[in-house]
């Protein structure tokens, strides 16, 4: 059994187009990259950004969204919803601290079968150059440091109440003696 690390990759494919040329893949015998989990979605403009931030998330390493070409979509403008909400995604995940070619758009027809081995491949390829993402452990380490500042914020607070009270009850004897 191989040991070395294998990244795992979640992607949301458009029915009509992009799944269909995965089939088409499929059933041409063309092979990419086996650890790419497909879903399947009525089409892309479907794909909400908290899919993607969740699939991150929960342990994957990319998520590539494959959606008809501009003009082509069967639901007419959702490829274009799609890029738009890609573009504040990727603004989004750069300020998060994850690397832009984690997530990735591309407009894949059902006859584009060798598109979709080619893009699963080289999205596997630059995820395993990047490395793991490991978010589920950064989110265990990031509670842990707002546990801790938690715990000193509150010893601060009651170290500040101490100072009061004892200030208070000496200011009080001065007064009443």
């Amino acid at each position: 059994m191989n040991k070395e690390w294998q990244p795992r990759l979640v992607a949301f494919f458009c029915n009509w187009c992009t799944y269909t040329a995965a089939d088409l893949a499929g059933v041409s015998r063309l092979k990419y990259a086996p650890n790419v989990r497909v879903i399947r979605v009525m089409c892309s403009g479907r794909v909400d950004p908290q899919f993607i931030l969740d699939a991150l998330a929960k342990g994957a390493d990319g998520v590539l969204v494959g959606g008809c070409h501009p003009g082509d979509c069967h639901y007419v403008e959702g490829n274009y919803k799609m890029l738009r909400r890609y573009h504040l995604l990727k603004r989004m995940l750069k300020d998060m601290g994850i690397e832009e070619q984690r997530v990735r758009l591309e407009w894949i027809s059902a006859a584009e079968g060798h598109k979709v081995r080619q893009v699963v491949n080289e999205m596997t390829e630059q995820l395993r150059a990047l490395g793991p993402l490991g978010l589920p452990q950064k989110f265990e380490e990031w509670d842990r440091e707002v546990e801790r500042l938690a715990a000193d914020v509150h010893a601060r607070e009651a170290a500040d109440a101490a100072a009061a009270c004892a200030g208070r009850t000496s200011a009080e004897e001065v007064t009443h003696a």
